[in-house]
């Protein structure tokens, strides 16, 4: 019995024959070789695994690397990604006060390491399934709400997400790290009603400031004046009493120059009434003011001013003479 392998009787039979057979032989006999070596091993990326299989039976899960099968028997049927990978669900929903809105959950999702088995063989189609199970989830959030409250509680719908999926997609060896509710777009027609809102808001808002601020200029303005009117009394007030005394010391100047009290006082008069005049000349707006100014009308208007004073001391009735003290009353009843 020849116990001689294939090779060895091939490359027999071709030293017997003609030289073009042995060529064919070798050229035969390195593709064969070729195809044997590349069938034996792979390699198998980073973040990823690779599903091999043996007449179409699961054999065995093969991590990153260089790795072996055996040829022609054993196959690589799918390379399983285990990177994170994004899933965009985009869905419509009617709140509990009747408003459409279109919704954009983003999910992150992963083939967790340990069950790339149950992630190849147990889940045709897993974006499908990711989507089917977000809109029952989100459908059946979003009717429990208002518009407002989905704008105000996204996060918690987000939440809600993440765990029912993440406990339904753990069977099919899906992992989920995140779901992020990234848009919310209710109708044009309730955007530009709640824009309308919101600026009417704002310009109520913009009206109380504005009038508070009103208020504070007008009571800041009404105490300055006040202010300036006490500062102005007070002034007048002080200026009157400057004159008082002016007039006062004058009046002492005249009586020790032996000038009687009747003639001081029209002489201050006459002088007050010079200074007035020269006052009001000296305006650039004064309207035109005729006035006599010849010796005989000064003379006229002194003795006018002299009989003023005359009817008025004659118009002022004495004062009456204080009652007696007790000690004066005493005195009286003894004399008597």
């Amino acid at each position: 019995m020849d116990h001689s392998s294939f090779g060895e009787r091939a490359a027999d039979a071709a030293g017997q024959g003609p030289p073009w057979v042995q060529i064919v032989v070798l050229v035969v006999l390195g593709i064969v070789g070729l195809i044997l070596l590349f069938g034996t091993f792979f390699t198998v990326e980073q973040q990823r695994a690779a599903v091999l299989e043996r007449f179409g039976k699961f054999l065995r899960i093969a991590g990153p690397g260089l790795n072996v099968k055996v040829p022609l028997i054993d196959s690589v049927v799918h390379r399983v990604n285990l990177r994170t990978k994004q899933l965009e669900v985009k869905l419509e929903a009617k709140t509990r006060d009747n408003v459409m809105v279109r919704i954009v959950i983003a999910v992150q999702y992963a083939v967790m390491k340990d069950k790339v088995y149950d992630a190849h063989y147990k889940l045709a189609d897993a974006t499908a399934q990711i989507t089917s199970f977000v809109q029952d989830v989100v459908r059946a959030q979003i009717p429990v709400l208002t518009l407002d409250a989905v704008f105000e509680t996204k996060d918690q719908v987000a939440q809600a997400v993440k765990q029912q999926l993440s406990s339904a997609m753990d069977d099919f060896g899906f992992s989920i790290s995140n779901a992020l509710v990234t848009d919310i777009d209710p109708d044009e027609k309730v955007k530009a009603a709640m824009n309308e809102i919101n600026a009417a808001q704002r310009q109520r808002v913009a009206a109380q400031e504005k009038g508070e601020a009103d208020k504070i200029l007008a009571v800041k303005q009404a105490e300055a004046e006040s202010e300036s009117k006490r500062l102005q009394g007070e002034g007048i007030a002080n200026q009157r009493k400057a004159i008082a005394r002016g007039i006062e010391e004058s009046l002492e100047t005249l009586k020790r120059a032996g000038v009687n009290p009747h003639e001081a006082t029209v002489m201050m008069l006459m002088t007050q009434y010079l200074d007035t005049l020269h006052a009001i000349g000296a305006k650039a707006s004064t309207s035109t003011i005729l006035l006599p100014h010849s010796p005989g009308a000064i003379g006229d208007l002194m003795q006018q001013v002299t009989q003023a004073i005359a009817v008025g001391n004659a118009a002022t009735p004495p004062l009456p003479n204080p009652p007696p003290s007790d000690g004066a009353g005493k005195g009286a009843a003894a004399v008597s």
